[in-house]
């Protein structure tokens, strides 16, 4: 091991963004302490994680008086720090592609599954409205995991032989999707890869703090974050999404009601 320092990790069990750096560090062997900031997600100053993330947002990562943010800049910096279990592949094309992978999950697929979690769980549309969004989910993301049986081929990882890096990347993402009821049809290679790397502990166990983190997050949401008075985050891709599923009205209300935000630096709304 590279360094026998404890890394903390600013946490919170359902973000996908922060599964993705738990996975990798379970796979890697490296000790760490989680801690989920107080007022996350509030919109509101976080003194103790603002150091190490101006965002405001999970995951960010530290290493004694390191400190890094994003979860592509915090795996990168694991494997080169922690170089004796690389997760990601030799092959060059093999890295691109894995690159390739992260990008998409990172950006449309977080985002569709983001407006799910904002139609049911903080209930900012009902009837019609949200009938029409749901709908809009569920092709957006039947195309992104035509595209992602694409990339996985009849390989048994996407990383190739062994799961690694693009599997960490794919993981929390099609997982959210199962567990919203838009995942690949059984006995597909993507429904078959997902049974196989459920089975491992990293993953299981990562999984597992998802789904009890979900529970609270559908029960509190919609006070929190529509009723207020936190703010939730329509940063980019997010904002592109909603709209692009015909959820426009829902941010002009969002607006209005002053209980939507952008990403850092943010504007006074």
């Amino acid at each position: 091991m590279s360094s026998v320092q404890k890394l903390l990790l600013w946490d919170h069990p359902v973000s996908s963004y922060a599964q993705k750096v738990r996975v990798a560090l379970r796979e890697k062997g490296i000790p760490f302490d989680s801690k989920r900031p107080d007022g996350l997600g509030s919109g509101n100053d976080i003194p103790t994680l603002k150091s190490a993330n101006p965002r405001l947002e999970v995951p960010a990562l530290e290493h004694g008086n390191f400190k890094i943010f994003d979860s592509t800049a915090i795996l990168g910096y694991l494997e080169d720090a922690f170089p004796e279990r690389p997760l990601f592949p030799k092959d060059a094309k093999a890295r691109a592609t894995a690159r390739m992978i992260e990008e998409v999950c990172d950006t449309v697929y977080e985002a569709a599954n983001w407006v799910y979690s904002e139609v049911r769980w903080s209930g900012r549309a009902e009837g019609e409205l949200a009938e029409k969004l749901l709908n809009g989910v569920a092709q957006q993301t039947a195309s992104i995991l035509a595209w992602l049986a694409l990339q996985l081929g009849t390989k048994n990882y996407f990383n190739g032989d062994a799961f690694g890096y693009a599997d960490i990347c794919v993981a929390p993402l099609l997982n959210r999707s199962v567990h919203y009821g838009f995942g690949p049809k059984d006995g597909s290679p993507l429904q078959l890869w997902y049974a196989r790397v459920t089975k491992l502990s990293s993953v299981s166990t990562t999984f597992a703090e998802m789904e009890e983190g979900a529970k609270i997050m559908a029960s509190t949401m919609k006070q929190a974050f529509t009723e207020g008075p936190f703010k939730r985050e329509y940063r980019d891709h997010r904002l592109e999404m909603m709209i692009k599923v015909g959820g426009l009205d829902v941010v002009l209300e969002g607006l209005k009601r002053k209980n939507i935000r952008f990403g850092w630096p943010s504007a006074s709304l």
